[in-house]
């Protein structure tokens, strides 16, 4: 069975986990989210594709939920020292993912290209791909109620992100360069051949919605509705992880299972949602899409897998 899934951030990571546990890691492909990359100390960083990388691996930072078990930060504590930007926080170890990137790119290697050295050099055995190897990039325009005098100002994501710690209201958002970006070689074909197509538990606006906007990509999945599962990242009204919820009030979605099967609607055909909101159900099916009700929140390999399970069962 083939497996597509649409990627991005720390849920798409521990699903895709959890999902080489039950089925031939060879026969899946993540498509991953750019739109958070940034440059750095002059480095590229992409932190969805790194995330995923190491989850499936088994070599992410349990204590950060982001960069490499048994972390170093010696360079970051000098660059603060020193009086460096150190605000968006970069391990030893990881430091050397970034060093190599860039390095690649440098030298000619699309960003899909380095993407599948550095998973075989993690030992991944399904494929990763990011949406696009052109340059697409999250802006954030700041609601109303800003605090700084920065009400609607646009901002890049992770200076949003990290450097605001997502506090900050948002009224907006752009997905700069996606309508002149092209879909990275085999994310297309991914999609229209797989036998389930998954939309990952990942925050629906700024990891989903990014690898959408890349011409041709969300016309696929459209193509394969009948055959793909999306997963709420929303559970008994709240995000697990990161500001989901907050970002959907903010934007006019009702932050709930309903509202992302409103949005989810017109790409698939069933949602996958958790135990806690088997209530919504019928509001699900009123969307317009088949509900599944099933345990979601990932706490350790185990549940990645049950999901995983359920999930490919209902493509």
């Amino acid at each position: 069975m083939k497996v597509c899934v649409l990627a991005g951030g720390v849920g798409a990571a521990r699903f895709l986990a959890g999902l080489v546990t039950v089925t031939d890691p060879a026969s899946v492909t993540a498509i991953v989210n750019v739109a958070d990359d940034m440059v750095l100390h002059g480095l590229h960083i992409s932190p969805d594709l790194d995330t995923v990388t190491y989850t499936v691996a088994g070599q992410i930072n349990p204590e950060t939920g982001w960069g490499l078990v048994g972390e170093s930060w010696t360079t970051m504590g000098e660059l603060e020292r020193l009086g460096g930007a150190a605000w968006f926080g970069l391990g030893d170890k990881d430091l050397a993912t970034h060093l190599y990137r860039t390095q690649r790119l440098a030298e000619g290697a699309t960003l899909s290209g380095v993407t599948t050295e550095l998973a075989r050099s993690f030992g991944l055995g399904c494929r990763v791909l990011p949406v696009s190897d052109d340059p697409v990039r999250t802006r954030v325009t700041l609601g109303p109620a800003a605090s700084g005098g920065l009400a609607g100002s646009e901002v890049g994501f992770q200076d949003w992100f990290v450097g605001m710690s997502h506090d900050e209201p948002v009224a907006a958002l752009r997905f700069e360069g996606a309508e002149l970006a092209a879909p990275a070689p085999g994310v297309v074909d991914a999609i229209t051949e797989a036998d389930v197509v998954v939309i990952a538990p990942s925050n629906p606006l700024v990891s989903i919605e990014p690898v959408l906007a890349v011409p041709g990509v969300r016309a696929a999945v459209r193509q394969r509705r009948d055959h793909v599962v999306a997963v709420s990242p929303i559970v008994g009204g709240r995000a697990l992880k990161g500001p989901a919820d907050r970002l959907m009030a903010d934007l006019g979605i009702e932050p709930s299972v309903t509202g992302v099967a409103r949005l989810y609607a017109p790409l698939a055909a069933t949602l996958v949602v958790d135990s806690v909101d088997a209530g919504l159900a019928d509001d699900v099916e009123g969307a317009g899409m088949r509900c599944v009700v099933t345990p979601t929140v990932m706490s350790g390999r185990p549940e990645a897998a049950a999901l995983a399970r359920v999930v490919i069962g209902h493509g």
